[in-house]
């Protein structure tokens, strides 16, 4: 802080009243308080902030007006008051009735020689809305940045497995900006050869000729006819379209291979897509693609020995809901997470089969709204066997809540609240071992049972080392029935 340097020649002749006025007008909130920590006087820079404080201090201690953690920083800046120089800013936070508190920097000056100090505020609620504002915006632009990422992500995974040959070209420079693994087989080269190469290259005369004619038209009209184009080598022929569009500030043309019919690379395309139809097919896991209401256009063979059908006529056209563990409840649950994320991933359910079999499944799901016929698609996999050797058969008493949510759908509502009301008495009877440091007799007054009792939930539940039944030597064991 630097100080006035003439203060007894420019403030000369300031009485009490002006001085109180240019503190008041100058500070959100000051406060005089005397050596013990007691407000003597107060004022407030305005209504509103008197009223937001309930600023009825006079009299109380300072240390009453702050919240718990503001304490300690009272306390130092009261100690400052040995001292003639102003304490270091401190943001004390006030209580409100309204359960808001209120914060406010503050420091302090020595009043005087009698042990009083002026404490001067300022109101940071302001700032703190500034903040709040910083930080909302601050996520904001996160969002937005994530669903850019999204966005991208979509567009390069399109572009990678589309089947189409497909350059990207700039338009100002006419080289190569991206290109997908498609048209890098056509053109017989990898993709990180083909970027950054000048567009038309490869191709024969009159081709070259025409590619350029082609991207000029684009260039000046946004359209143009397809042309037949053929490598130098003379092995290939294809068609070429383009179209121009604008990214970064920036024009590029798209520029789209379409093989002609009879081609070997057509053939080969053609080939993958027969080879992936081949390995759908022949999955281990259920593989269903459905309408967008759930009803089945198709189906592999696994899926069809899962649900017990000969052929896959018998499913088409039936809701996958027909064979789903909890009718009315699943596939609806499946759709409403498609509708909303776009996909679904280990969704645990069952399956039953035409004839009465059972099957623990989880489901990926994938939703395909932008498709020439929109449609779901659902992975089914058969989690029976695994799920054998992590979950112990139902009969067993699960020992937490969340081995407990994992029996519904698989387990009536009568048999879970019993398998409740086994985990709680448990739970209890462990609570109290571990209260009387394992003093069974005194365990069994605790829990209100006998010690024959105790000892048979005991042996039921497998706690402790128990001596074999009729060789505890108690003289005070209840012979009666077993209490719950």
């Amino acid at each position: 802080m630097k100080s006035f340097k003439t203060p007894r020649k420019s403030l000369a002749g300031l009485d009490v009243d002006t001085t109180a006025t240019l503190i008041a007008a100058a500070a959100d909130v000051a406060l005089v308080v005397d050596r013990k920590g007691r407000i003597c006087d107060l004022a407030f820079g305005s209504d509103e902030l008197a009223m937001a404080l309930d600023g009825e201090w006079q009299g109380q201690p300072w240390l009453d007006t702050v919240t718990i953690e503001s304490r300690p920083k009272v306390e130092t800046l009261l100690k400052g008051n040995d001292t003639d120089k102003p304490v270091r800013w401190r943001q004390l936070n006030h209580e409100t009735t309204g359960g808001v508190s209120v914060p406010v920097m503050y420091t302090a000056v020595k009043l005087g020689d009698d042990g009083r100090m002026l404490a001067i505020g300022r109101d940071l609620r302001p700032m703190a809305n500034l903040q709040q504002r910083l930080i909302e915006a601050e996520q904001s632009l996160e969002r937005d940045y994530s669903r850019l990422r999204h966005a991208e992500t979509r567009y390069r995974l399109l572009f990678q497995v589309a089947s189409e040959p497909v350059l990207i070209i700039d338009a100002t420079t006419e080289k190569v900006v991206d290109a997908n693994p498609a048209a890098a087989q056509l053109l017989g080269e990898t993709v990180r050869r083909l970027v950054g190469r000048a567009f038309p290259e490869g191709f024969d005369a009159e081709s070259t000729r025409a590619l350029a004619e082609l991207l000029a038209t684009v260039r000046a009209t946004g359209r143009g006819d397809e042309v037949r184009v053929r490598l130098a080598s003379g092995e290939r022929s294809f068609l070429a379209a383009a179209s121009l569009f604008r990214q970064d500030n920036s024009s590029h043309f798209l520029l789209r291979l379409s093989p002609l019919r009879g081609d070997s690379t057509l053939a080969r395309a053609a080939n993958a897509s027969t080879r992936l139809a081949e390995v759908m097919e022949r999955l281990p896991d259920g593989l269903v693609v459905t309408a967008p209401d759930g009803r089945i256009l198709t189906a592999n063979r696994s899926f069809l020995d899962l649900v017990q059908l000969a052929t896959e006529e018998q499913a088409r056209n039936e809701s996958l809901e027909r064979w789903l563990g909890r009718p009315g409840v699943d596939l609806g649950v499946l759709i409403a997470n498609l509708r909303q994320h776009g996909s679904v991933r280990l969704f645990a359910t069952t399956v039953r089969g035409e004839y009465g079999a059972t099957a623990e499944v989880e489901i990926s799901a994938v939703s395909v709204p932008d498709a020439v016929q929109p449609c779901l698609g659902f992975t089914i996999r058969d989690v029976g066997r695994r799920r054998a050797g992590e979950v112990r058969a139902l009969r067993e008493l699960p020992r937490s809540v969340e081995q407990l949510t994992e029996l519904v759908g698989r387990v009536s509502l009568k048999d879970l609240v019993r398998e409740t009301t086994d985990v709680i008495e448990r739970l209890c009877i462990e609570a109290a071992l571990d209260l009387t440091r394992d003093n069974r007799a005194s365990a069994a007054e605790m829990l209100g049972l006998s010690r024959q009792s105790l000892y048979v939930k005991l042996r039921r539940y497998g706690l402790g080392d128990l001596e074999p039944a009729g060789e505890t030597g108690d003289a005070d064991i209840d012979a009666g029935p077993a209490q719950r």
